[in-house]
């Protein structure tokens, strides 16, 4: 009998440091919500739930998927078994929490729950993996961003707005960038697997032209918002501006993985913060 798989290792096949990219929509979906004196606290943890379980499902799904069509380099703690059943079992888990959502949001919310799990699986598998045919990115702007803050709104708030619309592609594109920083140190092995990514199809300078558009369009959406009556406050996500360059320059002139890995963090963080700026100008402004 084979010893028992670390926690730390299914931790880190977790990929904790992309999580923000779960957890963020939910926030400002509900800090959309709450400005509207509609907050539902239970209905908000019951949706983080979901896309955090989606998320890690995800992940491991890549892991398991990415071996499969020998796009994963990396030594292997889990074997590909062992990962097939944990994806399973996280996607069954996000499955049966979203089920609690229905008594708020209605039975339609069922074909999207399991659209989200089918194309969190889709991502790297199946007979047109989304993520080996340049359609990764679309995926999370999607379902990261359009799909999970407007959804969490709506369970909320009973509708849905143009101004979440606008958070929901502000968060969708950032959450995008972080596939992005992944593409970009994965190239090279990504091209060898036949993995083609829009980095792999349009190479490195369309990803940081990609990259840097983004963080352009998610710090003006807040105008948007501003012009539609919102507090001046929902103009807080302006002092990462700077920062937001100096990770575009960062990219561009990246050479080594391990410059591209840090990146990668960093963009997570960048996500989580203008998601947790946008949220306080939101509320604070109610």
């Amino acid at each position: 009998m084979s010893a028992p798989i670390s926690w730390r290792v299914w931790v880190e096949a977790a990929r904790v440091r992309t999580l923000p990219a779960a957890i963020i929509p939910v926030l400002v979906g509900t800090a959309l919500a709450a400005s509207q004196g509609a907050a539902n606290y239970t209905a908000a943890a019951l949706c983080l739930s979901f896309a955090l379980l989606v998320q890690i499902g995800t992940n491991y799904a890549n892991d398991y998927y990415d071996f499969i069509h020998g796009a994963d380099t990396a030594q292997r703690l889990v074997s590909p078994a062992a990962m097939r059943r944990a994806m399973a079992l996280i996607m069954v888990l996000a499955f049966l929490v979203g089920l609690g959502l229905i008594r708020t949001g209605g039975w339609w919310l069922l074909p999207i729950g399991v659209g989200s799990i089918l194309c969190g699986i889709a991502y790297t598998g199946g007979p047109y993996p989304l993520g080996y045919n340049g359609l990764g990115d679309l995926f999370v702007f999607i379902f990261f961003g359009l799909v999970a803050v407007t959804t969490t709104y709506y369970v909320q708030a009973g509708g849905v707005t143009w101004a979440a619309v606008v958070c929901a592609a502000a968060i969708g594109l950032l959450a995008a960038n972080i596939l992005v920083a992944n593409n970009y140190r994965d190239a090279e092995t990504d091209l060898l697997a036949g993995k083609k990514t829009l980095v792999v199809r349009f190479g490195r300078r369309f990803a940081v032209a990609q990259y840097a558009g983004s963080v352009g369009l998610a710090l003006a959406s807040p105008l948007l918002l501003f012009y539609w009556g919102y507090h001046e406050s929902v103009l807080l996500p302006w002092v990462l501006g700077p920062w937001a360059y100096r990770l575009t320059r960062r990219l561009a002139d990246s050479q080594t993985p391990a410059e591209q890995i840090t990146l990668l963090g960093e963009t997570a963080k960048f996500l989580a913060s203008f998601g947790v700026l946008l949220s306080i100008g939101i509320i604070w402004g109610r």
